[in-house]
């Protein structure tokens, strides 16, 4: 609220720059700077957080591989058990002819045996920790893999319940679909804004509303709003700069809406604009560019759990 009133302020010393106080005006002009800086920042951070949820699904796919890698070696120890165990069979039919000709020989392949024995017997020791190590391993890992499968799900059912919250707005510029362990809300501009616009018109307020009523329900999602624009040149007058300033202006218009619900979570809204630098589509022909226009919500589910299961394995 503090951000939009700021904005608010900036654009009505812009138009009435005749009764506002040069003082004023810098005031404002600063506080909209920040504002600016502020919204990179987020974005900057956003990065950072998909890296690193990239980096836990790698050290992921590493340890299925080690398992893997871990039971062969397993196999091989056990074979060169066997091998071994066949080896004292010998020997021992060896010391069982030898006790019937020589006390002397039979003492120095009694020698051998027991040495052989006590090798045998330290080898199986050994074998029997490296199992239960890769057997603690396989159990963290199945963990791991059940606690992905059910953020899977979450994302999944959070998908239907918003393709039904939602359902009266599909077709008139409005997507739900799930990727990447992530749920994607996608409108154009056509449902939200006028050309040139941040202002939000009431059918786009309402389609707004409906999702802050899902958000409101599950308050642990992070919700990152990003704004997008054609690559046409901004043309319009006042605070607005060009498509980064129109982006972002669009993105925190719905993050203003969704505040309005108590029941979501502040902390989890980010606004980001991302001007014409991530299109849809080609910019080259109109349909193209309606596609361009838009605004994404990108849902998240927490990741710390995961994050933790990892270390715990490493």
């Amino acid at each position: 609220m503090i951000k939009q009133a700021s904005i608010g302020l900036l654009a009505l010393a812009l138009s009435t720059t005749s009764c506002v106080s040069k003082k004023i005006y810098n005031d404002l002009e600063t506080k909209y700077s920040d504002l600016k800086k502020e919204n990179r920042s987020i974005a900057d951070e956003n990065e950072s957080l998909k890296k690193a949820k990239n980096q836990l699904e790698t050290d992921r796919d590493k340890l299925t591989k080690d398992l893997a890698n871990a039971n062969d070696d397993l196999a091989k120890q056990k074979a060169d058990l066997a091998a071994e165990q066949k080896k004292y069979k010998v020997l021992q039919d060896s010391y069982n002819a030898l006790e019937k000709n020589s006390n002397d020989a039979l003492e120095k392949n009694m020698a051998k045996n027991r040495e052989l024995l006590a090798q045998l017997e330290a080898k199986g020791k050994a074998l029997a920790d490296e199992q239960a190590r890769l057997d603690k391993t396989a159990n963290r890992l199945k963990e791991l893999e059940d606690m992905i499968a059910a953020k899977e799900e979450s994302m999944r059912k959070l998908k239907e319940t918003l393709s039904k919250a939602l359902n009266g707005f599909e077709g008139k510029g409005l997507t739900v679909e799930q990727k990447n362990g992530k749920v994607y809300v996608s409108m154009e501009n056509k449902l939200l804004f006028n050309s040139g616009s941040w202002a939000v018109g009431t059918e786009g307020r309402k389609a707004v509303v409906e999702l802050g009523k899902v958000l409101g329900d599950n308050p642990d999602l992070s919700v990152l709003i990003e704004g997008h624009t054609d690559d046409d040149p901004y043309a319009g007058s006042g605070p607005i700069a060009n498509n980064w300033d129109l982006s972002t202006k669009r993105a925190t218009a719905i993050v203003a809406i969704l505040s309005e619900n108590p029941k979501i979570n502040k902390q989890k809204l980010t606004a980001a604009g991302r001007s014409e630098f991530s299109p849809l589509a080609s910019n080259a022909t109109p349909e193209g560019k309606a596609k361009n226009r838009r605004i994404e919500i990108i849902l998240t589910p927490r990741l710390d759990e995961i994050a933790e299961m990892l270390n715990s394995i490493n």
